[in-house]
């Protein structure tokens, strides 16, 4: 911007008005610079934290039969990395369970499920965690499936 000398006057008011007016149009365009910036920034921080995939699956456990195993493979269950939530149905004889997939996958829900001493769809049960169940959580031709608790 150029300020003139006019006849020996300068032209303040021209000079002052332009000045301004660069000034704000300066100003503005900073603005839309640092909400530009701004916005880039929540998106590059929104896109790094993507949602979690969350499944859900349902796994045969039918050697589960009563109150007690189906409290036993819960409890075991919640401490797994990346599960959310299990559900033992022992009457129908599965098991419902909500996870993180990143974090875990079905074949080790499985085998955690084997290790407490259940059978988990083709995983069968640890025989060191099966003979740790008390006798009515343990299999009617190994003596068990008496007294439900």
């Amino acid at each position: 911007m150029a300020c003139f000398l006019l006849k020996g006057r300068l032209k303040i008011n021209e000079c002052v008005a332009g000045g301004l007016s660069k000034f704000g149009k300066t100003s503005g365009m900073k603005k839309i610079l640092l909400l530009v910036i701004a916005i880039v920034g929540v998106a590059t921080i929104t896109s790094a934290q993507v949602k979690k995939a969350v499944q859900t699956v349902t796994i045969k456990t039918p050697t589960v039969q009563c109150e007690s195993c189906k409290k036993r493979i819960e409890e075991y269950l919640k401490r797994e990395d990346g599960v959310q939530k299990a559900v033992v149905d022992y009457k129908n004889h599965v098991t419902k369970v909500t996870f993180v997939s990143d974090r875990t996958n079905v074949e080790n829900i499985k085998a955690a499920i084997a290790t407490v001493g259940y059978d988990a769809d083709d995983v069968k049960a640890d025989e060191a965690g099966y003979k740790k169940l008390p006798k009515c959580c343990q299999k009617t031709e190994d003596g068990g499936g008496g007294e439900k608790h």
